[in-house]
């Protein structure tokens, strides 16, 4: 009986103890919020580091952010890299590592994460698309083409996905399916500077 009571006492020391750090994380989360919503962001990125938990993906995902926003762009790597040991199947803090990988122009690490994402998530169409602009920019128009083709068969009526699909048609040749992406652009946006300019060039 006596081992019995005790172990209760120790489970119910560890629920409060439990408790208690949680109502600290949430108001330090939850001032983090409202500095960041007034733009003061070193004070939200405080309010979080004073709890800080290595072991804690929320904490790093969202110091990640926060560093980010302040051009810390090495040290937003660090809490982004170390969110994505946490949760390596997690799609969220490779999206968010892009971020201050590519302010630095680190492509490399950004590709190399667009891969990982695609290849825990094939149909990741945010994903999809940015590799088509990558690869678009430069100048690899096949590849271009194999990202974007797959985005506008997902979604054949993403503007932004058209118009690309369009452009890259147009920079292989294909003039025909380009014009039809084009006149498809123009009907999601009958004033899209960008889409008559491509069926400008088109003879």
């Amino acid at each position: 009986m006596k081992k019995l009571i005790s172990t209760f006492i120790l489970v119910l020391a560890a629920a409060i103890a439990f408790a208690q750090d949680y109502a600290k994380l949430t108001a330090a989360f939850n001032e983090s919020y409202a500095k960041e919503k007034n733009a003061k962001y070193a004070e939200a990125t405080s309010a979080l580091k004073a709890l800080y938990d290595e072991k804690s993906y929320e904490i790093n995902l969202r110091l990640g952010w926060l560093t980010y926003l302040q051009g810390q762009f090495s040290e937003s790597m660090g809490y982004y890299s170390k969110a994505v040991e946490l949760m390596p199947y997690a799609i969220e803090p490779r999206l968010g590592i892009v971020l201050p990988a590519s302010a630095m122009g680190s492509w490399d690490l950004v590709l190399s994460h667009y891969n990982k994402i695609l290849s825990i998530d094939p149909n990741n169409t945010l994903v999809l698309y940015r590799m088509g602009l990558i690869n678009y920019e430069r100048k690899d128009y096949k590849q271009a083409y194999t990202y974007f083709e797959k985005v506008v068969n997902l979604y054949p009526w993403d503007h932004d996905s058209v118009l690309m699909f369009a452009w890259t048609n147009y920079m292989l040749g294909k003039t025909r399916e380009a014009k039809i992406l084009f006149h498809k652009a123009l009907l999601y946006n009958p004033d899209d500077a960008s889409a008559k300019e491509g069926l400008g060039l088109i003879k």
